[in-house]
């Protein structure tokens, strides 16, 4: 009897962790997810609207963390399909160097749909993203607005290779030209990254000390550039960011950051799974589905808390 207690209590806690991991680790797998990092809250918010989907629908998911190297998504794939997933979702680390990862399940006839990011290549049912470009233009008109359309800007730019951060630029470019009194003096990218977009803001502010505005391309590189500025942020200079993540959003409130262009990261892991299942059942897709964006102010910011 001892014996098969013991047995049992190891069973119990390799239950327990796989709950814990939100993955399945052997065996049954339905769907995979292969998120770019999880060091970025709007990625954790993706994978908490994947597994609430997925333990709607009563189906396993196994999410991975590929710490931002396009290598480990290959190795993700590897695992899903030899996990026999019905459909496998990737969040790129690069949009080029994901195209081998895609690969991997397209040789396995495994459906893929890709969140936040694009693809370049390889067989995709359908992209799931924010609409990047309108929200860049929306940030553009928010800066111009809370400068009075004059100033001297910087833009921090999101992670290179990533079709978030071009099609963010683009929107915001785009909208900026809009403001002849306002003037783009510095860019520059810090990968989506909260210590570098420190660094970076901290390097511009040494070359453009008449820096009025900031347009960042994501909440953390804007809480970066926000310290930098130190008490300039929110007043002397007006920094405007995108992803409204709960840190983004408390930021808002405090005046710290003007504005954030807000996505819905739950809503995107939610609609990732259900057009997964539609592609597993050979359902045609539609190529880019646009979940709508809204920015966040001090006036509406109450409305997002998390």
């Amino acid at each position: 009897m001892r014996g098969r207690t013991g047995v049992l209590a190891a069973v119990a806690v390799l239950a327990g962790s796989l709950a814990l991991s939100g993955c399945d680790r052997g065996g049954h797998t339905d769907l995979g997810l292969a998120l770019s990092t999880m060091n970025n809250p709007f990625f954790v918010g993706i994978k908490k609207g994947a597994q609430a989907e997925a333990a709607a629908r009563g189906l396993k998911i196994n999410i991975t963390d590929a710490q931002n190297d396009p290598t480990q998504q290959i190795n993700q794939m590897e695992t899903f399909t030899s996990q026999n997933v019905k459909a496998a979702i990737i969040n790129p680390v690069d949009s080029d160097a994901a195209v081998p990862a895609v690969g991997v399940a397209n040789r396995a006839d495994v459906p893929v749909i890709s969140i936040d990011r694009g693809v370049n290549g390889g067989r995709v049912g359908s992209t799931i993203a924010s609409d990047n470009v309108a929200g860049g233009r929306l940030a553009a008109r928010a800066l111009a607005t809370s400068l009075g359309g004059k100033g001297k800007v910087a833009f921090l730019e999101g992670q290179p290779g990533t079709s978030a951060a071009r099609e963010r630029g683009k929107g915001f470019e785009e909208g900026i030209k809009a403001y002849p009194g306002i003037e783009v003096v510095a860019r520059q990218p810090a990968d989506f990254d909260r210590t570098k977009g420190m660094d970076v803001m901290a390097n511009m502010r040494q070359s453009h000390r008449d820096i009025t505005g900031v347009f960042a391309a994501n909440d953390e590189m804007a809480l970066g550039a926000a310290k930098a500025l130190g008490s300039a942020a929110g007043k002397g200079v007006k920094v405007v960011a995108f992803d409204g993540t709960p840190d983004g959003i408390k930021a808002v409130r405090g005046g710290t950051l003007t504005a954030t262009v807000a996505q819905q990261p739950r809503l995107l892991g939610k609609q990732a799974v259900d057009w997964a299942v539609r592609a597993s059942e050979g359902e045609r897709l539609p190529r880019l589905v646009k979940v709508p964006v809204v920015l966040v102010t001090r006036e509406n910011a109450a409305e997002f808390d998390h």
